[in-house]
């Protein structure tokens, strides 16, 4: 029987996982995760009872191969959640679904509410065309976010830097406004250092114009309408946070036979003189342990996955080891209500604003965003009635100042930027708090980036070697991207097919997801 190696159970690793194991029975499952949780980046953290979120997941695709897997792990609420009850809110119910008041795997349908905080005041993300963005704005910055616009239409920068790229959608005035200092927080550099693909994927379709047509097709009310991601208003989320879409899967691949490691860092990979993958070796219990495998499925960081192998010519190791990674710090805060004021014609428990996450872009803090984890799901909090559960959001590097700080010391900085934006008075109110770290959250587009193509040449020279997901391709990939790419290399290794450009293909074309989903229509 053949063997698969598939280093880590986030959503890429779990995904290959279970589609080997299901859709073959000649092949041999083993999952090595470093960590003793599933989901990486998309776990849930448990604390005391309160849910955190790491990063903040929206389920939502275009794909239906991904949303049929989605439903097979955790099937649509069939009846209202605690909160819809309580404020007698209509909800899509999928007839037959289970009941989220009584069982656990449940994906429920949640409203997508995300905004800016500039200036102590609330903006739609992205920026809406509507009067209350005006009366915000004012006169003075209307106009000249207006003959911005204008003059960035009439002249178009080379997109050669993630700020011209912006310039370019949205204008000067709105560049510097809400697109400049969060991007050189999140990111710790510049938007003039960072190459523009990182713009063009995560805001695919989304400009001035993209807005523009959304709002007059809301208007018309126009059925079909096509519908850019960043501007969808519901989405999906499993009941406990997306770590639960993990925990299951793990559970359904064992059920199945797989086996799966925890607490295991794979360190190496040995290559034989044909240039195939033979056997990795990693550590556990301060122990090492070498397995032979067949075909090896990575999901750990690409400039990790390099690292641990032998021979490896200079210039892909340059380009690996030069890729950049941002890390991430999140603190829960716990406290009886916070002071923003809700404003929107939404019905909220407590009154609080409906946010699921808002950006922050006030540049007297290093605060990048917070969640408010109440209105991902009312199953995230202990007691949703009394407390608002918060996740403060710091974009870091490991090793530097904010990521060598104590509990205590991150505690006392999240909770004086809260006083600092008026979230909150007093440090008094705070009920409880808990630290979270991640690293290698965000893989980051300067550097060596631009000669990783490079470096994706030599990695599919190795014809045994599959890399998938996030970290795994150093690639800004949301989950549903993740899972495509285990879709395609289970498709590869069962067909036999050598070439693997279809799995780096996925999410590199703006149109790739909607070639995939032309059916979609007609199924609605």
């Amino acid at each position: 029987m053949k063997k698969a190696l598939v280093i880590g159970a986030g959503p890429a690793g779990l995904t290959a996982a279970y589609e080997l194991l299901t859709k073959s029975k000649d092949i041999e499952v083993t999952v090595f995760e470093e960590s003793e949780c599933f989901g990486g980046i998309s776990k849930t953290v448990n604390y005391k009872g309160n849910r955190m979120d790491m990063g903040g997941h929206r389920f939502f695709s275009k794909i239906p191969e991904v949303n049929a897997w989605w439903d097979k792990m955790l099937p649509m609420q069939g009846a209202p959640t605690y909160d819809d009850i309580i404020l007698n809110r209509p909800m899509p119910l999928s007839k037959g679904g289970p009941d989220p008041e009584k069982e656990d795997r449940v994906m429920l349908t949640r409203h997508r509410v995300s905004r800016i905080y500039f200036d102590s005041k609330f903006y739609d993300y992205p920026i809406s065309l509507k009067l209350e963005t005006f009366k915000n704005f004012g006169f003075v910055t209307t106009m000249q976010v207006g003959f911005s616009y204008l003059a960035a239409l009439l002249h178009k920068r080379p997109v050669d830097s993630l700020e011209n790229f912006y310039i370019n959608r949205f204008g000067r005035k709105l560049y510097s406004m809400f697109f400049e200092y969060y991007t050189e927080n999140l990111w710790g550099r510049h938007p003039r250092e960072i190459d523009p693909s990182w713009g063009a994927q995560r805001t695919k379709g989304m400009s001035i114009m993209a807005i523009l047509k959304d709002v007059i097709e809301k208007k018309l009310k126009k059925k079909n309408r096509k519908v850019e991601t960043s501007l969808i208003e519901e989405f999906k989320y499993p009941k406990l946070g997306p770590g639960q879409l993990w925990d299951v899967t793990a559970g359904e691949v064992e059920k199945l036979g797989g086996t799966i490691i925890k607490n295991a860092r794979v360190t190496k990979f040995h290559r034989d003189e044909n240039n195939v993958l033979t056997s990795l070796t990693y550590e556990k219990d301060g122990q090492e342990f070498t397995v032979e495998g067949d075909y090896f499925i990575s999901s750990m960081p690409v400039k990790d996955l390099v690292a641990g192998m032998n021979d490896v010519p200079p210039e892909p190791a340059r380009i690996a080891a030069g890729l950049p990674y941002r890390d991430y710090m999140t603190l829960g805060v716990l406290v009886p209500k916070i002071n923003l004021e809700n404003k929107t014609d939404m019905k909220t428990v407590g009154n609080i604003v409906p946010d699921c996450w808002v950006y922050v872009q006030d540049r007297k803090v290093k605060l990048g965003r917070f969640q408010i984890y109440n209105n991902w799901s009312p199953y995230m909090i202990k007691d949703l009635e009394n407390t608002v559960w918060i996740g403060l959001e710091y974009f870091v590097n490991e090793g530097d100042e904010f990521w060598n700080m104590t509990e205590d010391e991150f505690s006392r900085i999240g909770v004086e930027e809260m006083i600092k934006l008026g979230l909150i008075d007093s440090p008094d109110v705070v009920l409880d708090t808990h630290m979270e770290k991640v690293k290698k959250a965000y893989p980051a587009y300067f550097d060596t980036y631009d000669e990783i193509d490079k470096l994706v040449s030599w990695l599919s020279s190795i014809e045994n070697l599959y890399c998938v997901g996030r970290n795994g391709q150093h690639r800004y990939n949301n989950i549903d991207h993740s899972m495509v790419t285990s879709f395609e290399t289970v498709k590869n290794i069962l067909s036999g097919k050598k070439d693997k450009s279809n799995i780096w293909n996925v999410n590199t074309e703006q149109e790739y997801h909607e070639e995939t989903a032309k059916n979609e229509a007609e199924i609605d």
